[in-house]
């Protein structure tokens, strides 16, 4: 499966690549022309050390987007820009993510190094950064030496980037999504154009920013007759709004969702527990829902905020309420040769929604149980609609109806929690695996019902 031929800009010079497979990754593609700053950890996108940086559009001008490379297969940065760690210094002199890691020690193997500078780089050079660099944004970088305070200690010293040749970029356009057919692989520039290849490549398979299929790649050594990538759909890339209903485009990142605004407050506890930075820049809400993994932390969130999807395809468009979306195991609604085009929330939002994440560690890890809870109530205090959804306790990403009628029409007390613990203590069926029992993750959903309640049960009625 070859590639034909394919040109970006690497470091500032226009290249062609030739003849390779439609799913080398990009990582692998760099180490063989001999940029080996980028390395190869977990093969994931969990551990950072591959991390190069995207230039991407930033209102008139271009941003630099910290990526995982070992996800990104290489025709999905044809007619793209890239910037890797060899490319920063100037003249010889280290620029000031290489200097500062240096002078404070943050670096002692030096295995992760360039992918922390890499993720320091693009944290210094943000468009519109005020105040010191944000720690946070190194998060998707693991490192197994420094004990990580010499890493903070680098970052907080880093102040406005020196003026040149990679400030100056920033100041012009990104390259375009423009289309790309090759073989084994097409980036259509519309969603008709999508319908028609999916229908002409019956086997084909869709990825977005490709974070969870590359991993099949990787690891699993899957192999894919021919891959459609929805990236350069701007159709589906769009975020619109009306009194009544909240369109978020499937295509989106949950980075430019994020950016976008207008969200629900509940995005605000949900968006810092998926993933990491690195894989909040690729990963896109359609890829999340259409890979439909029980512990997938967007169904939880989507499913308590009363969200449908809208889905096209050969016969036209059509909507399902999400709830109805999760057919089975991995499975979904969809039928061959349908789309995911957007995912729509309507309004009111709910007064009080709350996201909780049960993990091994906080951040950037797979849930065990994932819960979101919605809650509207009336004057008298008596609940009018209450949404209780769950990851991780099923086959796929549910609502615990029956527990939530119990608690509608019903003061939001301790009485009626506890009915509706005790229904999700008879209605769930978790199983059990190496994150957790499914003894476990019942009492965590029922713990978790408690905590929603502690935090929200003695507010004044909305």
């Amino acid at each position: 499966m070859g590639t034909g031929s394919i040109e970006f800009i690497l470091n500032g010079q226009r290249i062609r690549a030739e003849g390779l497979s439609a799913q080398i990754s990009v990582l692998d593609f760099l180490r063989g022309r001999g940029l080996t700053g980028a390395k190869e950890g977990c093969a994931e996108g969990e551990c950072g050390a591959c991390t190069v940086a995207m230039v991407r559009p930033c209102g008139a001008g271009s941003a630099y987007v910290p990526v995982n490379s070992c996800l990104l297969f290489l025709p999905m940065i044809a007619g793209q820009e890239v910037v890797t760690v060899e490319a920063l210094a100037c003249d010889g002199k280290p620029a000031p993510a290489q200097e500062a890691m240096a002078a404070a020690g943050g670096s002692q193997c030096g295995y992760c190094t360039p992918g922390f500078v890499m993720s320091l780089f693009a944290e210094q050079y943000r468009v519109g950064r005020e105040g010191p660099c944000d720690a946070h944004a190194m998060s998707g970088n693991l490192c197994r030496c420094t004990g990580y305070r010499p890493i903070l200690d680098a970052a907080r010293s880093l102040g406005s980037p020196p003026p040149g040749a990679l400030l100056g970029r920033l100041e012009r356009p990104a390259p375009a999504m423009e289309p790309v057919e090759c073989e084994g692989f097409a980036r259509p520039a519309t969603v008709a154009e999508c319908l028609r290849l999916m229908a002409k490549h019956r086997e084909a398979r869709l990825i977005a920013g490709a974070t969870d299929l590359a991993v099949e790649s990787n690891l699993r050594q899957r192999r894919f007759g021919y891959l459609i990538s929805v990236e350069g759909l701007e159709e589906i890339k769009r975020v619109r709004e009306t009194d009544t209903w909240l369109e978020i485009g499937a295509g989106l990142s949950l980075h430019e969702i994020w950016q976008a605004g207008g969200l629900p407050h509940v995005f605000e506890e949900w968006m810092p527990l998926f993933a990491s930075p690195l894989i909040r820049n690729r990963a896109t809400l359609g890829g999340n829902l259409a890979t439909a993994s029980p512990i997938g932390d967007g169904g939880p969130l989507l499913l308590a905020l009363d969200a449908r999807v809208r889905i096209v395809g050969e016969g036209g468009e059509r909507m399902v309420a999400l709830s109805e979306f999760f057919v089975g195991y991995r499975k979904t609604a969809l039928a061959p040769g349908e789309l995911l085009i957007s995912v729509i929330l309507p309004k009111p939002f709910p007064k009080i929604a709350r996201f909780y994440k049960a993990a091994k560690r906080r951040m950037d890890d797979i849930s065990t149980v994932a819960a979101c809870f919605a809650l509207d109530r009336d004057g008298d205090g008596r609940v009018r609609r209450a949404r209780l959804a769950f990851g991780g306790v099923a086959a796929t990403p549910i609502r615990a109806m029956e527990a939530e009628a119990v608690l509608e029409g019903e003061v939001f007390g301790e009485a009626a929690i506890a009915r509706a613990q005790r229904i999700l203590a008879r209605t769930l069926r978790p199983i059990s695996d190496h994150r957790g029992s499914a003894a476990y993750r019942l009492a965590l959903t029922q713990s978790l019902l408690a905590k929603f309640h502690w935090e929200h049960g003695g507010e004044a009625a909305a």
